[in-house]
């Protein structure tokens, strides 16, 4: 079910002319209704171009490509974003929250909203979920950009066979996960986050250049980590993200893809250092890699005029075929 495309509070007109096409409240607004979720969305540019889907990382939302979509819209593309469950302004229930739950919502997006093929492009979190849309569902996945492609299993991807571990060792595994999560005080530690200087601390970690003092990004990563569900979500999450099956994990999806894949990396990037990306090119050695200086883990965002440029250089080809078929795969 989706409903009608609304626009952000901040903008009382509906005249196109009008649309925000920067900062965190660009494009037109609207709800779908997924599986009992309401999920928040965004579009920018003209339908009749070839889709191109952005998916946040964690902790961010839709506008956290506020940098990129009016760029990316005038290369020719229509831009959508979605937040995925748990995040931005969708739903944030107690749902086993992981890249798989994520990759058929990215999926039924593409089905019932965008109604055509799309390139997917991920920042981080996004990128994993991009991946798995791909994999999962490559009827409606041209391409992915994975900016970057995090996940602790690829720094043993050497070692990436599918474990055989007795159904005892599985069990006691998630025990002592859901043990943990349970027993972490989150209920004290996000509100403690979200209203203190803490954030913009935990914000600047993902950055290069100086943001302290950031203001719209402040408020992008803090109001969903002060909503009443933002706890639930985040301990479902954690939970869900440790007990995934090898066949859910980054260096096992990317044996299995079938799609165009390019990478791209802050050279400076303390979170997911670039060493992950050879690590994830010893598994896929033909995969592309653009590496952008001056930037950590959000190059999207602190070198947005490069960032841009790399991707609609790569996306060239795949513009020039034109228009794909709903649901239909490319040949």
């Amino acid at each position: 079910m989706v409903d009608a495309i609304t626009q952000p509070d901040t903008q009382p007109s509906t005249q196109p002319d009008t649309l925000p096409t920067h900062g965190i409240d660009w494009g037109y607004h609207g709800q779908w209704h997924w599986q009992g979720q309401s999920c928040h969305w965004r579009r920018l540019g003209n339908p009749d171009h070839p889709a191109l889907v952005l998916l946040h990382g964690f902790g961010a939302g839709s506008g956290h490509w506020r940098h990129n979509a009016s760029e990316l819209a005038a290369g020719g593309w229509c831009i959508y974003s979605l937040d995925l469950v748990g995040f931005g302004a969708s739903s944030q229930p107690a749902l086993w929250l992981d890249n798989r739950l994520w990759a058929r919502q990215v999926q039924g997006f593409l089905e019932q909203v965008v109604q055509q093929q799309a390139v997917v492009v991920g920042h981080s979190l996004g990128g994993l979920v991009a991946l798995s849309a791909a994999v999962f569902f490559p009827q409606w996945v041209r391409a992915v950009v994975a900016a970057p492609l995090p996940d602790p299993t690829l720094v043993m991807a050497k070692h990436a066979r599918s474990p055989r571990r007795r159904p005892w060792r599985r069990r006691l595994k998630r025990w002592i996960v859901i043990l943990l999560c349970r027993l972490l005080p989150l209920e004290l530690v996000v509100p403690l986050l979200a209203h203190s200087p803490l954030l913009d601390l935990g914000i600047q970690s993902a950055y290069a250049t100086p943001v302290v003092g950031d203001q719209e990004l402040h408020r992008l990563i803090a109001k969903p980590a002060r909503r009443p569900g933002a706890v639930r979500a985040l301990r479902a999450m954690s939970v869900a993200m440790a007990l995934r099956p090898h066949g859910a994990t980054a260096p096992a999806l990317l044996q299995r893809l079938g799609r165009p894949l390019l990478l791209i990396w802050g050279r400076s990037d303390q979170l997911v250092p670039l060493q992950v990306a050879d690590q994830a090119r010893r598994v896929r050695p033909e995969l592309p890699l653009v590496v952008l200086d001056h930037s950590g883990h959000c190059p999207h965002d602190e070198v947005p005029g490069a960032f841009n440029a790399a991707l609609l250089e790569w996306l060239k080809p795949l513009h020039n075929q034109g228009m794909p078929q709903p649901g239909l795969p490319r040949r």
